[in-house]
């Protein structure tokens, strides 16, 4: 559910995997984009108030779901975020479907400092922070599947890293805090494992583990793409937080496959 700068791509892999995969869009342009890669595609607009389009068609022997839909908290047309994950479990109930993965974000940890683990209390301080972790807890509370939960950090790969509108900003704060990010082949590849083997009922933190603070790290990435360094503010008050896969790296073993 949500075939975007992620979803496409996981969506070709399993495909590739052998599976039969659904993938739904809220735009008919995409739909040729989305069948080319082996894809069914689905033209379905989740509001707050309905869903539009063929889901009961969608979840048709379907035994695992995906969710890949980001809030829309910001701009003009601020969305109720846990009421479309509400709709989205009514006709869940309704389905075959036994297992979800809901991708969710390292945002729900708020400003937290020092090193975040799973078992770390989360306090979102962000509207869509908040929503995203009442969103888990709704999916998580259900008896009706075995939901995991997949909280990834910032996202870089093809035409996507902060670098690019970072470099030669000026006045940037916090360049000791530690930098939290992932690369789209790691997201896919953990979510691809999740389902091969079987990590159901889990929660897992989803960061590459770099040990670096932004100033050293933006200054590398700026120099070796030829860009104008930024300059980072060091707040010497706080360290910020440091997300640790913990259960991925030490629990299921997993090792990260792309060097951010």
């Amino acid at each position: 559910m949500g075939c975007g700068w992620l979803g496409l791509p996981l969506g070709k892999r399993l495909v590739d995997e052998g599976y039969l995969v659904h993938g739904s869009t809220t735009s008919e342009s995409k739909i040729d984009k989305l069948s080319k890669t082996g894809i069914k595609p689905f033209v379905i607009d989740l509001s707050e108030n309905i869903i539009k389009g063929p889901i009961s068609q969608f979840l048709t022997n379907v035994g695992v779901l995906i969710i890949n839909i980001p809030p829309k908290l910001r701009g003009e047309h601020v969305e109720n975020y846990v009421s479309k994950m509400e709709l989205v479990l009514e006709v869940l109930y309704k389905s075959a479907v036994t297992k979800v993965i809901f991708v969710s974000s390292t945002s729900v940890y708020g400003e937290v400092s020092g090193e975040v683990t799973e078992d770390t209390v989360p306090q979102p301080i962000t509207e869509s922070g908040r929503q995203l972790l009442a969103s888990e807890n709704l999916f998580k509370s259900s008896t009706r599947f075995k939901t995991t939960i997949i909280r990834f950090g910032g996202l870089i790969g093809p035409n996507r890293h902060p670098i690019n509108t970072l470099a030669g900003r000026k006045g940037l704060k916090n360049g000791n805090y530690p930098v939290n990010l992932v690369h789209l082949d790691d997201c896919i590849e953990i979510m691809v494992s999740t389902i091969k083997k079987g990590w159901w009922g889990e929660l897992f933190n989803a960061v590459y583990p770099l040990y670096s603070s932004k100033i050293d790290y933006y200054l590398k990435e700026s120099s070796k793409r030829g860009l104008i360094s930024p300059e980072f503010e060091r707040n010497v008050t706080k360290f910020g937080k440091e997300i640790i896969s913990n259960r991925l790296i030490h629990v299921k073993k997993y090792v990260f496959k792309t060097t951010i």
